[in-house]
């Protein structure tokens, strides 16, 4: 994939030496996180333009996936092309021998795929994930929590606890009973919900203009966040797609009246921040 932005976005956090862990926002639902000890994760990197004219991609490729030089681990929350794409994440497999952590569908994708042969990986860089499962990445203790996205097949969101603090990626989530047993299990300082309006976007079969939400509205985004008792809430995905793109501010008025978040971190691609 050819970047927008040439390689200062991954020389950036190869540079980072962060006192807890630093979060880049990767646009879409693309994270980077790199602790105080140098572990280095990717949490759904896409870097690819979408499948126009139906998905139509609204900002930056931010960078060159041969321009990764260190990875410890790719995690997938579900099997989404712009969760799961090969150009944008088996580069960056290749290169630094990273592990590549999914949920059974995920997992699939790049079988099918053949990432393997395509990319020159090893059968041992592959991880299936369910919820309920934890793993070590470095510095980073992983907990495979539950996600509601009834659009995945088996989608699941990723608990990160560090010594400095704990992050939620909720991948495309939308909110479940479910989040309350995670809220009360965990102390989320910092975490992810897709955002985005409803638009009309063409059908993936007939190609015809059909209303479509595949990601949070501002009450659900509310919803998820209060339930998950999220200190800072950093809104994703809004930026993303021609038709349901949002404005994140806008969530300011939905969630001030509930206990939780108590803040909006609200960042653009490319963006920094930390625990």
């Amino acid at each position: 994939m050819e970047s927008d932005w040439g390689d200062w976005l991954p020389r950036a956090v190869a540079a980072a030496d962060p006192d807890t862990v630093a979060v880049w926002y990767l646009g879409c639902n693309g994270f980077v996180l790199k602790g105080s000890e140098g572990t280095t994760v990717y949490v759904d990197p896409y870097l690819g333009t979408g499948d126009p004219p139906r998905t139509v991609r609204m900002i930056p490729v931010p960078f060159d996936p041969d321009d990764v030089g260190d990875a410890d681990a790719v995690l997938a929350t579900h099997e989404h092309t712009d969760h799961v794409h090969g150009p944008s994440q088996g580069p960056i497999l290749a290169n630094t021998g990273g592990t590549f952590y999914g949920p059974q569908a995920s997992v699939a994708v790049t079988q099918e795929e053949d990432w393997q042969d395509a990319y020159d990986l090893s059968t041992d860089q592959f991880e299936t994930v369910a919820p309920g499962d934890t793993f070590e990445v470095g510095e980073f203790t992983v907990h495979v929590e539950v996600a509601h996205d009834p659009d995945a097949a088996d989608p699941v969101s990723y608990v990160f606890e560090h010594e400095s603090g704990t992050f939620f990626h909720g991948g495309d989530t939308k909110p479940t009973e479910e989040f309350e047993r995670v809220g009360d299990e965990y102390d989320i300082d910092l975490g992810v919900l897709a955002f985005g309006s409803v638009g009309m976007i063409p059908d993936k079969e007939t190609r015809e203009p059909k209303r479509t939400r595949w990601y949070n509205d501002e009450n659900q985004v509310a919803e998820a966040a209060n339930a998950l008792n999220i200190d800072r809430l950093l809104p994703s995905h809004f930026d993303m797609w021609k038709g349901l793109t949002a404005d994140p501010a806008a969530l300011t008025h939905h969630t001030r009246s509930f206990e939780s978040p108590r803040t909006l971190e609200l960042v653009e691609i490319g963006d920094r921040v930390d625990l």
